[in-house]
């Protein structure tokens, strides 16, 4: 599974609050090179999963068209800033082992999850536009849009 952070978005305001906050020019570009240097690292989504908030949504859906990924972006409301992580985590892990599922969503909960997902006690916070790899339970790599991001 691929663990991503959404891109760049506009800061909140007044009168646009944080759930509707979105993808700034350089956000959108960040996602889409994002998106090309998971899929030079071969990533296939067969599915795609994205917070309710519209950054993190257009994030997934930016980064699964650079993918070509023929799933759509589903919403999955417990990856709202906020919620607990575990029940995402039991989710993922009732997935079949074949399943390659994109997570597209927040820090710290993405942190939280990774953190679950390979048994530790905590996990490298993710920067804006950076995925993390998890395989058979262990961080497999990092990648950033720019990639900046340490790869183990």
């Amino acid at each position: 599974m691929i663990l991503i952070r959404h891109a760049m978005a506009i800061d909140e305001t007044l009168t646009l609050r944080d759930p509707s906050r979105y993808l700034t020019v350089k956000g959108r570009e960040q996602a889409r090179k994002l998106g090309a240097r998971l899929r030079e690292r071969g990533c296939t989504p067969t599915l795609v999963w994205a917070s309710p908030l519209v950054r993190a949504v257009q994030t997934a859906e930016l980064v699964a068209h650079a993918l070509g990924a023929t799933c759509s972006v589903d919403v999955v409301p417990e990856l709202a800033p906020g919620d607990s992580p575990r029940a995402v985590a039991r989710a993922l892990q009732a997935l079949p082992a074949a399943a390659c599922v994109v997570v597209v969503g927040h820090e710290p909960a993405l942190s939280a999850l990774g953190a679950l997902l390979v048994g530790a006690p905590d996990f490298a916070a993710l920067a804006k536009a950076e995925a993390v790899r998890i395989h058979a339970g262990a961080l497999a790599w990092r990648v950033a849009w720019d990639a900046a991001a340490p790869a183990p």
